[in-house]
């Protein structure tokens, strides 16, 4: 069992104790590759970022870096522009040949919500060694807007795999010649590429820009936001559009993608040389998304892009990063967009299910 562990794997996992809840798990937790991670009861607020370094926990930092903490057992806000810790729900005892990564989901990703996972030990973000033994924190930015949340809420996920089963390019290639991975040509290097679309088929509508000064989000109302209270429309008629530095902006990629229910994918970012912004928030692509039989027929990937220190002419087909496709170690018993309630499947431009659609 080499390669990303599937639902059906990671349901033992919840059995056996090698991940533990202090809640029960509830229904939709469990994700076709993935396990959504909950949030606890409290939140520290911190005052800055921070990794708990080897030999350090995490609680040993918090005694150093807090400035004071909140009950989320009501429900409370968290302000834009501000750092906090949010002890998980679930802590791990992974064995010796499983490792973890994790990610913010999608709809965290869609609000600039930036959230990353931190462990005991640890020297990186989202990255759990194999045989970690221990509690999961969530450090939570909000960078566009103030959100309300509350305990149990889900803003990360996490991935287990067994050993290194990422595809070469050539193994990609055969792959993409058997169930096409994008509508049109595939552009394949250290991983698949995709680009920016900036010419839509109707409209000149291309993205949204985050507005400045809003209103808070409460993550648990679903659908009932005006998005004109929140974003900006982005229009073009020249495909290119100017990103101003430190905005936020959601796009769309030019081509459909598919991801075959053997395989699952992570967005990584493009190189930087090819402008000042980061296209990478949200990068879990679970088996069955945009994939025929799961209700797909191709899906677009949504683009959380935010630029850096300089203006920056972003032009309809420009690469703007790209998806690194791995092995399953086993076909998941479900798969993304089947049964599951998916909010993304078939997807276009689209904004996080918080907000209604558009009339």
């Amino acid at each position: 069992m080499t390669g990303v562990l599937p639902s059906q794997t990671i349901e033992t996992m919840l059995i056996s104790g090698e991940i533990t809840p202090d809640v029960a798990p509830v229904e939709g937790q469990v994700q076709p590759a993935s396990l959504d991670l909950r949030l606890g009861t409290v939140a520290y607020r911190v005052r800055a970022s921070f990794l708990a370094g080897d030999g350090n926990s995490v609680a040993d930092r918090l005694a150093e870096f807090e400035m004071h903490r909140i009950d989320l057992s009501e429900g409370a806000v968290l302000e834009k522009g501000c750092v906090y810790v949010v002890p998980l729900m679930e802590s791990l005892a992974l064995a010796p040949d499983v490792n973890a990564v994790a990610n913010a989901k999608s709809s965290t990703g869609r609000l600039d919500l930036l959230t990353r996972t931190i462990t005991d030990g640890g020297t990186e973000f989202d990255r759990i060694p194999a045989g970690y033994h221990g509690p999961l924190y969530a450090e939570i930015c909000p960078r566009s807007f103030s959100v309300l949340v509350r305990p149990g809420m889900r803003l990360n996920q996490i991935r287990f795999r067994k050993g290194q089963s990422i595809l070469t390019d050539s193994e990609l290639t055969a792959v993409h010649s058997e169930t096409p991975l994008v509508d049109g040509d595939a552009v394949i290097d250290d991983g698949l590429g995709f680009s920016v679309d900036l010419r839509p088929a109707d409209g000149d509508l291309v993205g949204y820009r985050a507005k400045p000064h809003t209103g808070v989000i409460d993550l648990d109302r679903i659908g009932e936001y005006d998005p004109a209270e929140y974003w900006e429309e982005v229009r073009s008629q020249d495909g290119q559009i100017i990103l101003d530095p430190g905005a936020f902006y959601i796009l769309v990629s030019r081509e459909a993608v598919t991801i075959p229910p053997q395989y699952a994918a992570e967005m990584a970012p493009y190189l930087a040389m090819v402008g000042e912004f980061r296209v990478h928030y949200a990068g879990f692509f679970d088996p069955g998304f945009g994939f025929a039989d799961a209700g797909g027929a191709g899906s677009r990937g949504v683009l959380e892009v935010r630029c850096h220190e300089a203006p920056f002419v972003l032009e309809h087909g420009q690469v703007v990063g790209r998806l690194v496709y791995e092995k399953m170690a086993a076909l998941p018993e479900q798969l993304y967009g089947v049964g599951i309630a998916s909010n993304y499947q078939g997807q276009g431009l689209k904004l996080s299910k918080h907000f209604k659609a558009p009339a």
